[in-house]
C-alpha cells in the first residue's frame, strides 16, 4: 500500500513512520510512505506556498497554485483511490474508516497548515475529508501520522499476529478487556484465574464479558452502533 503525503513542515512526519511498526513495514515492502515537501511546488525565489486571506482576518492560507501542481504531478504518475484533507470539520475518523481506508491501494493525503487550504483545492481534488478530534493542531501532519499508523496495521503481514489488530477496541464497537503478563501475581494483585486455565472458549466469554462491561462503563456510546 502506497501512502503519498504533501506537507509544508514534512520534518514533522519523519519520527513517528520512521520506527517501530511503521519502519518494519516499510522495510518489508509491506507499505510505502512518500513524503512531498509542498515548497518544492513553491512560487518565486522564495517558494512561497502561503498568502494573506480575501476580506481580511488572522492567519495565512495555503495557496491553490502550489497544491494544484503538486497534486496534478502526482495525479500524473499515479491513479489514487482517494486523496484525503485533513482537516477540523472533515468526518470523524473511526476504526470502521480505517478498515475501510486498509483495503485501498494508493492514497494521497494533504496537510493542511497555518489557517487551511485555499477552498478551491478541495472542490477540485479532494475526494476525502479526515478529521482526528474535535480539535485543532497547528498542522495536518500528526493527524496524517494517526491515520496512516492506524491504517497501516490492518494490512496483512504488518503486524507479527495478524489476528492481533482483530481483537483491538472498536473492531466489533466494544472496548477491549483487561490484560495480563507475567507475573501472575504481582504486588498481591492477582491475574484472573480463568485466564490461567487454558479453556480457549472460556477465556473468550470472560473476555466479551469484560469488553463489554468496560464500555458499558467508560464508552456506552458506541453501544448504539450494534446492529
Amino acid at each position: 500500500m502506497r501512502f503519498d503525503i504533501i506537507s509544508a513542515v514534512p520534518e514533522l512526519l519523519v519520527s513517528p513512520l520512521s520506527h517501530s511498526i511503521m519502519q518494519r513495514a516499510q522495510n518489508s515492502g509491506l507499505i510505502t510512505v512518500n513524503i512531498i515537501d509542498l515548497r518544492s511546488f513553491g512560487i518565486g525565489k522564495h517558494n512561497q506556498i502561503d498568502d494573506y486571506q480575501f476580506g481580511g482576518g488572522a492567519g495565512m492560507v495555503m495557496m491553490p497554485e502550489p497544491l494544484d501542481r503538486c497534486i496534478s504531478e502526482l495525479k500524473s504518475e499515479r491513479s489514487y483511490d482517494e486523496i484525503i484533507f485533513m482537516c477540523p470539520d472533515g468526518k470523524r475518523f473511526e476504526q470502521k474508516l480505517a478498515n475501510k481506508l486498509s483495503l485501498k491501494n494508493n492514497l494521497l493525503i494533504i496537510c493542511g497548515h497555518y489557517k487551511g487550504i485555499d477552498e478551491r483545492i478541495r472542490e477540485e481534488h479532494v475526494t476525502m475529508e479526515i478529521s482526528i478530534g474535535d480539535y485543532v493542531l497547528s498542522g495536518g501532519e500528526i493527524a496524517a501520522a494517526v491515520v496512516i499508523d492506524s491504517v497501516s496495521r490492518l494490512i496483512p503481514g504488518v503486524l507479527n499476529n495478524e489476528s492481533s489488530a482483530l481483537l483491538d477496541s472498536f473492531q466489533d464497537n466494544l472496548l477491549a478487556p483487561p490484560v495480563y503478563t507475567r507475573p501472575a501475581d504481582y504486588k498481591g494483585r492477582l491475574v484472573p484465574e480463568i485466564l490461567l486455565s487454558g479453556h480457549e472458549a472460556k477465556i473468550d466469554e470472560w473476555r466479551y464479558e469484560q469488553s463489554l462491561k468496560r464500555t458499558l462503563e467508560r464508552r456506552p456510546d458506541i453501544l448504539d452502533d450494534i446492529s
